[in-house]
């Protein structure tokens, strides 16, 4: 599937669009079998008329709520502090953009903007980086099992890129990275798993971190990956990677403009020797 590769990871369970069809096809026919709504205490009208609010209260009973994710970054980001990566970090209040800021030692202040699923436009393109932060960062806490993660992270950098080229914004990111609780569960396995560290009780892989072109003049974005930010250190050594060992977790997005319009790099690294990397083309 397109842009699977963007990820090292993938969703074993997550059934085939046929699969999805057939289920579809089956909870629309119990409109017409009166019998069994019957004895449920519904009529097919009743049935038909409830059914859209029914789906969307089961999606939202299944997902992860925004409190949820509040709390396991919250939960990240104390760890960090524990183990003193950051100093300390204050968490968003409710009502405001869902921004981080983490306080680093010799380094000032990094900006965590917490988003859903990257493939929606308001969790890639509907979002500031803050004038306090020497680094900015989209943190995306997706749980569906939709797509593959690769395709989300694609379907995301995909938004940003038309972001990044786009003469409406003057700021940018520094990074992206796509983690959330699902992350290393049977639902979602880690291929970096090996590195799992506990926190809260829950073991925890090393998220999935990719640096970000800087604006520039030219035909070339960080297409070779050369572009380094001092976070994803910081951020991988809570979960004890080594600093001669950060380049082989860090992943990268590059750009790179020629005859075949603008071509798109995603590369991701998960440890010595294994990378996978996703390249798309745009017109």
């Amino acid at each position: 599937m397109p842009g699977e590769t963007a990820a090292p990871c993938r969703h074993p369970g997550a059934p085939p669009d046929e699969i999805i069809d057939l289920v579809a096809t089956a909870v629309k026919s119990l409109a017409s079998d009166v019998a069994y709504l019957k004895s449920r205490g519904l009529t097919p009208q009743d049935f038909a008329l409830a059914l859209p609010a029914a789906i969307q209260r089961i999606r939202g009973s299944a997902a992860a709520s925004n409190s949820d994710r509040r709390v396991f970054l919250a939960d990240v980001f104390r760890h960090m502090a524990d183990v003193g990566a950051i100093t300390r970090f204050e968490v968003p209040q409710y009502g405001d953009d869902t921004v981080y800021r983490l306080y680093v030692k010799g380094l000032g202040s990094v900006a965590i903007i917490q988003k859903g699923c990257p493939d929606g436009r308001h969790s890639s393109v509907a979002w500031s980086a803050p004038d306090w932060a020497e680094e900015t960062y989209l943190w995306w806490l997706c749980d569906s099992l939709q797509y593959e993660p690769g395709e989300h992270v694609a379907k995301g950098v995909n938004r940003l890129r038309n972001r990044f080229f786009s003469k409406e914004y003057i700021d940018a990111v520094d990074g992206v990275i796509f983690h959330n609780a699902t992350c290393g569960t049977a639902l979602r396995p880690c291929p970096k798993m090996g590195r799992a560290i506990a926190i809260n009780e829950r073991m925890v892989p090393p998220p999935c971190v990719w640096v970000m072109p800087e604006r520039a003049d030219g035909n070339d974005w960080n297409w070779d990956g050369s572009r380094i930010r001092k976070f994803p250190r910081l951020l991988l050594s809570a979960f004890g990677v080594g600093e001669e060992e950060v380049p082989l977790y860090t992943g990268h997005v590059g750009f790179l403009k020629g005859t075949r319009g603008t071509r798109t790099t995603i590369s991701s690294r998960y440890g010595a020797g294994s990378t996978t990397t996703y390249r798309s083309d745009s017109r």
